[in-house]
């Protein structure tokens, strides 16, 4: 009886103490960045996208939430100028890329992040774009100090698992030098706050 009680009392305390080391920090929008790269036969562009809101929770060793939503009707094109950087942004807004008259928003929600090493966690969860969810892993570095923390990450995306399919070889042949990868990159630097 008493091994009973006290096997709870332990779970409970365990339970507790977890709870009271966990810790949120709201994301600082200002202070954070989204930056993109995206890859063709010919050459590559660059830019960015503003992050709106987003929280993160982190445990002992663990991530063990998250929710952050980008506003990507902010994409910007940083390698054009005038008409050819027009041009660009037009087509990334379209409904051939990001479609952000219909699909202004885009999320992820943090389902897990395991620490790997010190400052280092394997995380996974579910992107949304364009409307559509799909599972997504990558590595993060974190540094928390005192009330403040910093989050790094370069995340992979395949275009395509989100129905933006323009110039992919794997969806249309003969497209020669005007070919775009299906991978884009994100350089991701989160700053937040408690």
């Amino acid at each position: 009886m008493f091994k009973k009680m006290s096997t709870v009392a332990a779970i409970l305390t365990t339970i507790a103490s977890t709870q009271v080391s966990a810790q949120t920090f709201k994301a600082d929008t200002k202070n954070s960045s989204i930056e993109w790269l995206a890859k063709k036969v010919t050459g590559q562009h660059n830019g960015d996208v503003k992050l709106s809101s987003g929280t993160i929770t982190l445990g002992k060793n663990a991530i063990t939430a998250g929710q952050f939503e980008v506003d990507m009707t902010t994409i910007t094109v940083k390698d054009l100028t005038g008409e050819w950087n027009e041009k660009l942004l037009g087509h990334l807004k379209s409904d051939d890329f990001f479609a952000t008259d219909k699909f202004a928003k885009a999320t992820l929600v943090i389902t897990e992040g395991k620490k790997a090493s010190d400052g280092v966690y394997n995380v996974k969860g579910n992107l949304t774009i364009k409307g559509i969810t799909k599972p997504i892993t990558f590595p993060a570095t974190v540094v928390v100090a005192g009330n403040n923390l910093t989050a790094t990450s370069l995340v992979t995306i395949d275009r395509t698992l989100y129905d933006i399919k323009y110039g992919s070889k794997s969806f249309f042949e003969s497209l020669g030098d005007k070919a775009i990868d299906n991978d884009f990159a994100l350089t991701i630097k989160l700053v937040a706050n408690k």
